[in-house]
């Protein structure tokens, strides 16, 4: 690996394999690779964040009918509900140490045997067989941990399978449109959770159209729902993308044997390729606080500004929608700009933003609706311009591996923004002040990725 400036393509370089592919074709396989985050987030924006996980897992469904009785102003009712949420907490944590141990190597893999889709194949299939599971889980104290392992395993296979869904990013775009392609993906991603979610609002609205939803059924229904959609919208990527060559420079060794190897890639990277070293370290930390502010968006809607539950649903899906259609826009601008300056003025809006709201809280909530808003604006395209910038720099044999150790690095420090987060409140006795902890991980990244240069820029 090298950390020569690569030459930056003309509109007319046809070097590129995808280039000598029928426009219409390209098309097609674009299409096909976007349908997959479309497909797979709704696991991560109904199960995981909004419906199943918030509204079903961590109630009352799940606690000793004695304790229920007790009322929810009683301090044992407040503790188990609290024993529910730390447990689930638990379960998802044991989940990311399986990625960032498997994620490095398993991609390493693929890269090697030339087994990608076959990867993302048997991780989508893991994830839909998790989210129709759920289906069993009824609403009794005895089934919380068969959800609870049900939701960890399906986040280990959605972080598995994302490891080669990005790694064949380079496979349906050139250095040229990789930025467009990228935000189209993560755009559609956002759009796709967000439709979802409607269509459960609806179904929520209308009484489920008279099933029976006693026992938690409605809520495993919506589980199982979401397993048919990525299977509905998730097959013409392994249709229309091929599968991806295998590194023929590359030896083929034995699973445990590919820790070592991972480690010699990674001393090699520090060495040859600063860049992209720097990057990973540099993105894991912002990473983290672009995640916290949808992680914690919505506790600071309701408890510092006073929202209502059915005005934190529409903030979500205002700011879902925004993040969406900016990330598609940010694509552009990325393939125009390049994706480093993208992330960087991202990360600066988004502190700027942050600051705003908490010097300007006194307003009330007018404050959150504008300067809220806006800075979800500015999350996805930070998002889609690391994987796109990653992508540039990451030489071709060595995606999936890369991408793996992207995964990992973000696993590593995602106890940043959720420990600051707790240690501002306590500190100071107010949500509001969250929204710094926050602003301090994205700084602290931004000023990380200040030291890293763009080859292509340089």
């Amino acid at each position: 690996m090298s950390d020569a400036p690569p030459t930056k393509p003309s509109d007319h370089d046809s070097s590129h394999p995808v280039d000598a592919l029928p426009p219409a074709e390209r098309r097609r396989r674009v299409r096909s690779w976007a349908l997959w985050d479309w497909a797979t987030q709704p696991f991560n924006t109904v199960v995981l964040t909004f419906v199943f996980t918030a509204l079903y897992l961590t109630g009352d469904s799940f606690l000793d009918p004695a304790v229920v009785e007790l009322g929810e102003d009683d301090p044992a009712y407040t503790r188990a509900l609290a024993g529910l949420t730390s447990a689930l907490g638990a379960w998802i944590a044991v989940g990311g140490v399986l990625v960032a141990l498997l994620a490095p190597v398993l991609g390493r893999r693929a890269d090697v045997t030339g087994r990608r889709k076959a990867w993302l194949g048997a991780g989508t299939i893991l994830l839909v067989v998790c989210m129709f599971g759920l289906g069993f889980v009824r609403a009794d104290p005895a089934y919380f941990v068969l959800g609870a392992a049900l939701i960890s395993l399906g986040s280990v296979a959605s972080e598995i399978a994302g490891v080669n869904y990005n790694a064949m990013l380079t496979q349906v775009s050139t250095p040229r449109t990789v930025g467009r392609v990228s935000g189209l993906g993560w755009g559609l991603g956002y759009v796709g959770g967000i439709v979802a979610l409607l269509v459960v609002v609806v179904a929520q609205a209308f009484d489920f159209f008279g099933m029976p939803t006693d026992d938690g059924l409605g809520y495993r229904a919506i589980a199982v729902g979401c397993g048919v959609w990525a299977v509905a919208f998730a097959w013409p990527l392994f249709r229309n993308v091929p599968e991806a060559p295998p590194a023929g420079d590359r030896a083929k060794v034995g699973f445990f044997a590919g820790y070592v190897e991972l480690w010699h890639d990674v001393v090699a990277l520090f060495r040859t390729s600063r860049t992209t070293f720097w990057f990973l370290l540099a993105s894991a930390v912002y990473r983290d606080g672009l995640a916290g502010v949808f992680t914690f968006g919505a506790i600071v809607a309701a408890v510092s500004f006073g929202f209502a539950p059915d005005q934190v649903i529409a903030f979500g899906i205002a700011a879902n929608l925004l993040a969406g259609a900016s990330t598609i826009v940010a694509g552009r601008l990325d393939d125009r700009l390049g994706a480093r300056r993208v992330i960087v003025w991202s990360l600066a809006a988004l502190v700027t933003c942050g600051i705003v709201v908490v010097a300007l809280y006194p307003l009330g909530g007018i404050v959150f609706w504008v300067a809220g808003l806006a800075l979800t604006c500015f999350v996805g395209p930070a998002q889609t311009a690391s994987r796109s910038f990653l992508a540039r720099l990451t030489p071709a044999g060595q995606e999936s591996e890369i991408f793996g150790l992207y995964a990992t690095t973000g696993r590593a420090v995602s106890f940043l923004t959720p420990a600051l987060w707790g240690v501002v409140i306590a500190l100071t006795g107010a949500t509001i002040w969250g929204v710094l902890a926050i602003v301090a991980v994205i700084l602290a990244g931004l000023v990380l990725m200040l030291v890293v240069t763009d080859p292509v820029e340089a």
